[in-house]
């Protein structure tokens, strides 16, 4: 599956629907919502949501059994893998990881195949949805894809994602959005250099 046809379902803030692919679980959670100016983006306010959400996923439609505890230490996994992140892609080490190992001891959901696919053993718990998160990151910060993360080269996009393609060359969020943004840009200024 392609860019265009994976990812997150969007809706930017001037409106314009698209998909983002920020190429590992971890870094989808970073899309749910945050601290400070991201709290205005938040959609995990009750469990009920953090169902909803998962839907859109690497993770998919599940039931889960979630505590408004294990929540809120969700939120807290989400803070610690944005910064990280941002440290990662302005080329330092990830720090505030602390409690990823501590999150990763508990076992992640276990997946099952059926004649229609794959599909989790549910409920998935609350620890081993907190689990598959921080594995993902211990995964992605401590291994090969790593010096991949990225910002999003937008001026005014602040997405993290994590460069998955072969020649290791994205520089967009999504070509559907900033992608297609920088090319018109770019023909206009042509356009004018040529008038």
């Amino acid at each position: 599956m392609g860019e265009e046809s994976a990812g997150l379902p969007m809706v930017g803030h001037d409106g314009q629907h698209y998909r983002f692919n920020p190429g590992a679980l971890c870094l989808e959670l970073l899309v749910s919502g945050g601290a400070g100016e991201r709290a205005k983006w938040e959609v995990l306010h009750r469990v009920a949501d953090l169902r909803d959400w998962l839907t859109h996923t690497r993770l998919g439609p599940a039931r889960i059994r979630m505590s408004a505890a294990e929540l809120a230490e969700l939120k807290v996994l989400r803070e610690s893998i944005w910064f990280s992140a941002g440290r990662v892609a302005s080329g330092k080490a990830p720090g505030a990881f602390e409690d990823w190992n501590r999150l990763a001891q508990a076992p992640p959901p276990v997946p099952e195949l059926t004649g229609q696919g794959r599909r989790w053993r549910e409920p998935i718990s609350g620890a081993a949805l907190l689990s598959a998160f921080a594995r993902d990151a211990i995964e992605l910060f401590g291994g090969p894809y790593r010096h991949r993360v990225r910002r999003c080269a937008a001026a005014d996009c602040h997405l993290l994602f994590v460069d998955t393609s072969r020649p290791g060359a994205r520089r967009w969020c999504s070509m559907q959005r900033c992608g297609n943004r920088a090319k018109q840009r770019v023909r206009q200024e042509a356009t004018r250099g040529h008038a």
